[in-house]
Order: C-alpha cells, then sequence, then structure tokens
C-alpha cells in the first residue's frame, strides 16, 4: 500500500484513487458539493483555498490545497520509485542464483 501525501501531513491511498482534478469545472463543483451532501466529502484543505479534488473508488471525494499537476507528479514518482526497487529486488536474485 503506497500513500500519497496530499498537504499537511494528511495521506491517501495510491491505489484507491480514481482520479485527481482541478476543481473549477461545473461538473466537479457539483461532485464535491454531492459529496459533502452524502457527508463523503473529505476537507483537507486546512482552510485554504481548494486547488485540487481527488475522487476515489470508494466514492469519497477529497478536497487538497495543493495543485493537482504537484499530486500528479508525487504519485507518478511513488510508482517510479516502486518500479525502480522492484528492478532492483529482482537484479538481487538474479545476482544471488
Amino acid at each position: 500500500m503506497k500513500l500519497l501525501n496530499i498537504g499537511f501531513g494528511n495521506l491517501v491511498c495510491v491505489d484507491r484513487v480514481v482520479a485527481i482534478v482541478t476543481p473549477d469545472s461545473a461538473p466537479i463543483k457539483r461532485i464535491v458539493q454531492e459529496g459533502k451532501d452524502r457527508g463523503m466529502c473529505i476537507d483537507a484543505t486546512y482552510g485554504r483555498r481548494t486547488r485540487s479534488v481527488l475522487i476515489t473508488d470508494t466514492d469519497h471525494v477529497i478536497l487538497s490545497a495543493l495543485q493537482s499537476d504537484t499530486l500528479r507528479r508525487r504519485a507518478s514518482s511513488e510508482a517510479a520509485s516502486d518500479e525502480l526497487d522492484l528492478e532492483e529486488e529482482l537484479n538481487g536474485e538474479e545476482d544471488a542464483q
């Protein structure tokens, strides 16, 4: 399980995130409002402006004060480091044989 830092020490499981979007469009604003109405919205902005919205496979809507590009880079760097770790593990096993 890999965790993504979404700001202010808050972490989200990367495997559960379906989309990271900007909150500017009307459909996303609607999704956020519906999430609040259903009690499925997690506000991790600490009172700051919402700059990205994470949508999970459990229909939770998570608000973050970080830019969506920043979160994308963090998520992809996690994936890249996982691939490097896996390659190192595999190479280490081949060398041992």
